[in-house]
């Protein structure tokens, strides 16, 4: 593990922006590699596409978010798009991505929602990764009957309450207040237990929020103990929590937009619209009883995400692209273009 080092972001779960673009490309070249795989899509993507280029290695690039949503809503508000600004900033990142994604050998998206998203936007070189689960831990034998009467004994809860469990940042685009105010309407005898952090908590009479949890095995019988696994995040691009829950023959109830509409497709309930009491009706119907078919399609989808099957199907993608020949160099640049580093062959 090499440190870049970076400035931290408040309440971002841990998150840091790498400044240093020389350095971190040094420490890149320090471990010789055969091939660089970059997830940030900032500096430390640029220090990794020169750090290639020296090396004459394959470089890859792998979006786990969708950075022009994003930046619609961190600039034009809780409306996003609908506003000029967040339509502005929505076409400077989707530019932005375009001139990045385009300078790399291959481009991974975790679902074919957004492969195909980077590709109209004109990406080339990309292809469906998705991302995966050990089910060797997350899967229903973590469920523990103890650990449950435990955490309701230590907040005053009783035995019969209803426990509806998010696990992630508590980030604006997660919509958790949503969440708390459906966990409202259904009443007492139900808690919301959102197990993160960040700068856009729930709060509320029936939320329980609990610190990170970064033991995969702790936080399997977590998901695995309670009644529903929930998530109304509208701008996932996978969705790793719904997956872990799904693993663990745990119900799950999300936002059918993006990636957990496709992740979730006959394994969950999806809800489409950002209404309180359609989040409640959703809630109560899970918790009413889940369907068999439900959790067999579930628990069959999580075995397809098994962490060997999609390690397996990643190495095979960097098998094939260490021994392809280089890139063809780029085209002249348009005017008014900033011209893209050039590939150098790979070894």
């Amino acid at each position: 593990l090499i440190d870049c080092g970076g400035l931290p972001l408040p309440a971002s779960g841990g998150y840091k922006l790498v400044l240093g673009r020389a350095r971190a490309q040094r420490q890149m070249a320090g471990v010789a590699p055969d091939l660089i795989e970059s997830a940030d899509p900032y500096v430390l993507a640029w220090a990794s596409l020169q750090a290639a280029r020296v090396m004459q290695i394959p470089a890859v690039a792998f979006c786990h978010s969708n950075l022009p949503e994003l930046a619609a809503r961190l600039i034009g508000g809780p409306s996003g798009r609908g506003s000029r600004l967040g339509r502005s900033a929505e076409r400077w990142a989707r530019r932005y991505l375009v001139h990045l994604y385009r300078n790399f050998d291959l481009v991974l998206a975790p679902s074919a929602g957004l492969a195909a998203r980077l590709q109209a936007w004109g990406v080339p070189r990309v292809a469906l990764q998705p991302l995966g689960v050990d089910c060797g831990v997350f899967n229903p034998q973590a469920q523990c009957g103890a650990w449950r009467a435990a955490l309701c004994g230590a907040h005053g809860l009783p035995a019969s309450t209803r426990l509806l469990i998010y696990t992630g940042r508590f980030a604006a685009e997660k919509n958790l207040p949503l969440l708390a105010d459906a966990v409202r309407l259904l009443g007492p005898g139900h808690v919301l237990v959102a197990v993160g952090n960040g700068p856009v908590p729930p709060t509320g009479a029936q939320v329980l929020a609990l610190p990170p949890e970064h033991d995969s095995a702790r936080l399997a019988r977590m998901v695995a103990s309670c009644d529903a696994y929930v998530h109304a995040g509208n701008q996932e691009t996978f969705g790793l929590g719904v997956l872990e829950a799904m693993a663990c023959g745990t119900p799950v109830v999300v936002a059918g937009a993006g990636g957990l509409a496709e992740l979730t497709a006959g394994a969950g309930l999806q809800v489409t619209q950002p209404l309180p009491r359609l989040w409640a009706e959703a809630l109560s119907a899970s918790l009413a009883g889940h369907p068999a078919a439900l959790r067999r399609a579930a628990l069959a989808r999580a075995q397809q995400h098994d962490w060997p099957c999609v390690m397996a199907q990643l190495s095979a993608r960097y098998t094939a692209l260490l021994g392809r020949p280089a890139l063809a160099p780029p085209q002249p640049a348009v005017a008014g273009c900033v011209p893209r580093p050039q590939l150098a062959p790979h070894r």
